[in-house]
């Protein structure tokens, strides 16, 4: 991969001076157009090939110590509102690193905008670069796997190369990080805001069947609203809170949730207490993240992947009910299903590489899934989830399952 193979030809570089580079560990440098925030940031170069949703994404914590290519062109055409915003910690930094794009980002086009995606980005503090020919980034992740690299944006098109070279070197990427800690709540809080609706808009719950307890590793406000939408009022804890601690709140269930880093690097404090929340018989349910560390609690393990799956079209099949669905995921890590014990089921799996993506205990109400049936953005195959988790609540109660369709 060179820096004439990713930048993109039609822009006539040796006329205009560069105002923001991609300088990867090996080296590569890309020029672009620079938006956004000014600085320089380390991360890991992913890609996203969803078509909508550019907002979300951006705000997924799942996104921390990453820099997301965008595989469709026109990111930032309909700009930004305050609904799309998926961060439920308000007071976290912003967990991605920058954002890469193909086309210049026109003015919005979207009576829901109230905000160019320019200024957008620099009250979060992302830095972005345009004119990338994002395919053949695309292409490089895909055979060399993600890179490790410094996004760096300067308006007067100043910079110090060698010192952008050796960041990037020497950042030591995101296997062996534990990042749950840096976008995870600082206090317990309780949510009850249900899902959006064209008519209502978000509706508060008001009359919960359960009280769940959510362990924020980086957790999504679409969770939230769709465990409130099913009928849950919503305790949340930190990252590092206790077994103890949560099952002093007699839960009726035990969410985990969604984040981003290596699951053995949080799971170093949070797997035990997960052991004991399995243990405690308890209802248990687990995205992403969570569902990697339940793998790790129950005796399996996980590794790093070549290009990771980050995306709103990701075919899965569901064992359990022999249906296949199309999901939203974002995920580096990998539970091994050949390192699961024969008291854990797998129950789903990727129909583009057969990974594991979902497992059930044999014995106990327990099970997580690796992508993201709340979507946001995504289609929403999988919100049956929420319902078949609290289906086990209601089997914990003695009262009358409701239809998971």
């Amino acid at each position: 991969m060179t820096t004439t193979e990713i930048a993109d030809p039609k822009l006539a570089w040796e006329d205009t001076i560069p105002t923001a580079w991609i300088v990867m560990a090996d080296g590569t440098m890309i020029p672009g157009t620079g938006l956004g925030a000014e600085g320089h940031a380390p991360g890991e170069v992913c890609f996203n090939t969803a078509m909508t949703g550019y907002q979300e994404i951006l705000t997924d914590p799942s996104y921390a110590g990453q820099i997301i290519t965008f595989t469709f062109p026109h990111v930032g055409n309909v700009g930004t509102n305050d609904d799309d915003i998926e961060t439920a910690n308000a007071a976290a930094a912003s967990g991605v690193r920058g954002c890469i794009l193909r086309a210049d980002v026109t003015d919005p086009s979207n009576y829901r905008a109230n905000r160019h995606l320019d200024g957008w980005l620099k009250t979060r503090g992302i830095i972005a670069i345009s004119g990338v020919d994002t395919r053949a980034l695309t292409a490089s992740i895909r055979d060399n796997g993600m890179p490790n690299a410094v996004i760096a944006f300067n308006r007067e098109g100043k910079f110090d190369f060698d010192a952008l070279k050796a960041e990037a070197a020497a950042w030591p990427g995101i296997d062996g990080m534990d990042l749950a800690k840096e976008v995870t709540c600082g206090q317990t809080y309780t949510w009850n805001e249900g899902a959006w609706s064209w008519a209502d808009g978000h509706q508060e719950q008001t009359d919960p069947a359960f009280h769940v307890v959510a362990m924020d590793f980086g957790i999504k406000k679409n969770i939230l609203r769709c465990l409130a939408s099913a009928g849950c009022k919503v305790t949340v804890v930190s990252a590092d809170a206790s077994a103890a601690d949560i099952l002093e709140r007699n839960p009726d269930g035990i969410f985990l949730s969604n984040g981003p880093g290596d699951p053995a690097a949080t799971g170093e404090y949070a797997v035990p207490e997960i052991k004991q929340l399995v243990d405690s018989g308890k209802p248990v349910f687990g995205i992403c993240l969570g569902h990697q560390m339940l793998g790790l609690a129950l005796g399996g393990s996980t590794s790093k992947m070549h290009q990771g799956h980050h995306g709103a079209n990701h075919p899965v099949k569901d064992h359990t009910t022999s249906k296949v669905e199309i999901t939203s995921m974002n995920h580096g890590f990998a539970v091994d299903r050949d390192s699961l014990p024969d008291t854990v089921e797998e129950t789903h799996i990727s129909l583009f590489d057969k990974t594991n993506c979902g497992i059930r205990l044999k014995d106990k109400p327990v099970f997580s899934v690796q992508y993201h049936p709340e979507a946001s953005p995504g289609p929403q195959d999988s919100h049956y989830l929420f319902r078949r988790f609290t289906n086990l609540m209601r089997d914990a109660k003695g009262v009358e399952r409701i239809s998971e369709s």
